[in-house]
């Protein structure tokens, strides 16, 4: 019998998780290759909850999916597009289903994605729904009324140790973990020292950190990230190294970073495990798994 993730999490092991994201419809083929790919190489799968803004197949379906194909689904929600009523709901039906993890997003902004004219809700922040998890976890709702049976989640946040300045996701930070947070999983880190500083920081408070590991496919999309994505930062150097790779290489070149860096993250125990985001790519993750040696 697998694990569950709050077991890995606690084991002392170098933690692996990845994500799937849900397609723009019913045909769920690709996102149940990918499933079927990952569960037995990783910890973990994200299902993203409508990333970017972009209108998809729920999160929680995925989680489903996951789940019926025998692996250890991480929920993703968002608190963009639900009022408290729902996302209590939500947590509800997750739990009954057997789902366990969840990861608290506020979200990103409506005008990023492809339904602009749509309304964002907001009417909680993460922070707060972490809050709510340890609420139902108590057996009452956000309305004071008893539960008929409470739940219990492994419940997590996303820190951004990239940001400048700092302080403030520091702040925020430490709020997750007084409000419940057992976990976070990082925006992409590709600046091992500045990470090890906030890694210092990190150690003084009793949570499991991992890394963010976004697979660069080009020296385009790094440097994109870095002059578009608000807590990304990529060096020079891997930048240059991504341009100088042969017609047809990049891809590879991103494959062997990736992995370079999760080897130097474990081998020097610089945080408790990894998040690698492929971003439509999943199906390179055991191959940035073997690159470790993983």
């Amino acid at each position: 019998m697998r694990r569950s993730f709050k077991e890995a999490l606690e084991s002392g092991d170098f933690v692996i998780t990845s994500e799937v994201a849900p397609p723009k419809g019913t045909n769920l083929d690709k996102m149940q290759h990918h499933i079927d790919l990952l569960k037995d190489k990783v910890d973990g799968i994200n299902m993203t909850d409508h990333q970017s803004s972009v209108m998809r197949f729920p999160s929680l379906g995925g989680c489903l999916e996951i789940k019926e194909r025998g692996g250890e689904p991480i929920l993703q929600m968002t608190c963009r597009d639900r009022n408290r009523i729902a996302l209590q709901a939500d947590l509800l039906l997750a739990y009954s289903r057997g789902i366990r993890n969840v990861l608290c997003l506020t979200g990103d902004a409506v005008p990023v994605g492809d339904h602009k004219e749509a309304k964002g809700v907001f009417d909680l922040d993460s922070t707060q729904l972490l809050k709510t998890i340890r609420l139902l976890e108590s057996g009452k709702d956000l309305g004071g009324n008893n539960l008929e049976g409470a739940v219990e989640f492994c419940a997590g946040a996303i820190v951004t140790p990239e940001a400048r300045p700092l302080e403030p996701q520091q702040i925020k930070f430490e709020k997750k973990i007084e409000a419940g947070a057992q976990f976070f999983q990082t925006q992409a880190i590709y600046d091992l020292d500045n990470f090890k500083n906030f890694m210092e920081y990190a150690r003084q408070f009793k949570v499991k950190v991992l890394a963010g590991i976004v697979l660069l496919s080009s020296a385009k999309m790094a440097k994109y990230m870095t002059d578009n994505v608000p807590g990304i930062f990529v060096p020079q150097y891997l930048i240059d190294e991504l341009a100088a790779a042969p017609k047809g290489g990049a891809l590879g070149k991103g494959i062997e970073i990736a992995g370079r860096m999760i080897a130097t993250l474990k081998k020097e125990n610089i945080c408790d495990g990894v998040h690698i985001m492929a971003i439509g790519k999943e199906e390179v993750v055991p191959d940035i798994l073997a690159a470790v040696g993983l």
